[in-house]
């Protein structure tokens, strides 16, 4: 054991003795561990981003979305499929009954901004102007603050009526008393009936920056559309979900004489789907910035050869003045694990302060992996070992009498 110590303490002081050449070939170590440890912790925010939106929509949500017509196996661009109408919202209530055992609320839903909001002197352009039906509050689990949400009479009738997200609500009311108060959407005036509840930030986006409207009125009156985005179907409880699922693909088939043009998706699916494009994505960051840890291997390899030719002279004499080919050996492994160790630990240090700086000034979600860590160390320890073995045994293996001959 005291023979160990002696060795490390040697590599040590050969280290020191050239602090400028180890910290440069530290460097490739240093970055490569560094840049893998910040996709990972960028990776990670970004699945938990996804998951916190899905969540955020409500509980046993399923959502059924238009895609493009399959017709014979050939598969039409965007656009060819028949799109999502109100009336497969009113089949999809009259046939699942609202209320029953399996299925709890129905709503379609009109996505979008863009328009500019005018009130109280004041205009503002919300993030969203949502078109949807009486049962969105249950559906995204969001409270009435104050007023009322749109009826199914206001629906209907395509009502000139509104409800507003915080955020709007305080931008165009400062004063507050928005309740009753008109608003105009374009040239349309609308009455604010509602308030909603703080929803707070979800993926980056103020949800309380809204205006919603009864999807007739956003229909009729705005966009002179005659097709909704999606249909959010809420089911009673987890255990439904799979039930309601087949039954909505089997309702929208018939209505459409077999022919699929839609998808029905619930919330683990869609968190699945986004999460596999962000893992592939990582993975392939994180194998790139993997290369540089080879790198920093091969710079290593390669100093340590110089090192084992500058210090011929000096295993020489080691190795005549009794010292064992594998102390010597030893002493060479040591100095190249310590040299990818130590940069493996600064290369964390160096990722999860990069990954930091980047979600602060970028506005990413940051999620850092204390797994990744440690297996980002334990592998440049073991590149050290791959890449420091070889002039490890070139020096172990010297001729004394050689070594000693050397100038």
């Amino acid at each position: 054991m005291m023979r160990f110590f002696v060795t490390v303490l040697m590599a040590l002081r050969a280290l020191r003795r050239n602090t400028m050449r180890s910290i440069l070939t530290a460097l490739g170590i240093i970055i490569g561990v560094g840049a893998v440890i910040a996709m990972v912790s960028i990776g990670n925010g970004a699945k938990a981003q996804v998951q916190n939106a899905i969540a955020g929509l409500g509980d046993n949500l399923i959502i059924v979305s238009p895609q493009s017509l399959n017709t014979g196996g050939v598969r039409g661009g965007a656009g060819t499929g028949v799109t999502l109408v109100p009336a497969d919202a009113d089949a999809i209530v009259a046939d699942l009954q609202i209320g029953s055992n399996k299925v709890m609320s129905v709503s379609p839903y009109i996505g979008g901004g863009g328009f500019q909001v005018l009130a109280n002197g004041l205009n503002w352009r919300p993030a969203s102007l949502l078109g949807v039906g009486p049962d969105w509050p249950d559906i995204r689990s969001w409270r009435v603050a104050d007023g009322n949400f749109f009826s199914e009479e206001d629906v209907k009738s395509a009502a000139k009526v509104a409800v507003l997200g915080k955020t709007t609500a305080d931008t165009l009311f400062p004063e507050g008393n928005a309740i009753g108060q008109m608003i105009r959407i374009g040239s349309i005036p609308f009455k604010v009936i509602g308030l909603m509840d703080t929803k707070g930030f979800n993926n980056n986006q103020d949800q309380d920056d809204v205006v919603m409207l009864p999807y007739t009125s956003h229909m009729k009156r705005l966009t002179r559309r005659t097709n909704v985005s999606s249909i959010y179907v809420k089911a009673r409880n987890e255990d439904v979900v799979d039930r309601v699922k087949q039954d909505l693909t089997d309702l929208l088939t018939q209505r459409r004489n077999g022919v699929i043009d839609f998808q029905v998706q619930d919330q683990a699916e869609i968190a699945a789907l986004r999460n596999q494009a962000t893992t592939t994505m990582t993975y392939l960051l994180g194998a790139i910035a993997g290369v540089s840890l080879l790198v920093g291997g091969i710079g290593i390899m390669n100093i340590m050869l110089v090192s084992v030719t500058e210090r011929t002279r000096e295993i020489g004499i080691r190795l005549a003045l009794g010292a064992h080919g594998k102390d010597v050996l030893t002493q060479f492994l040591i100095e190249a694990i310590l040299l990818s160790s130590m940069g493996g630990l600064l290369g964390v240090a160096l990722g999860i302060g990069g990954s930091t700086i980047a979600g602060k000034y970028a506005g990413w979600a940051v999620e850092p992996s204390t797994s990744a860590m440690v297996i980002a160390v334990a592998f440049s320890s073991m590149v050290g070992v791959f890449f420091g073995f070889y002039p490890a045994r070139k020096a172990a293996s010297m001729d004394p009498i050689e070594a000693l001959r050397y100038e």
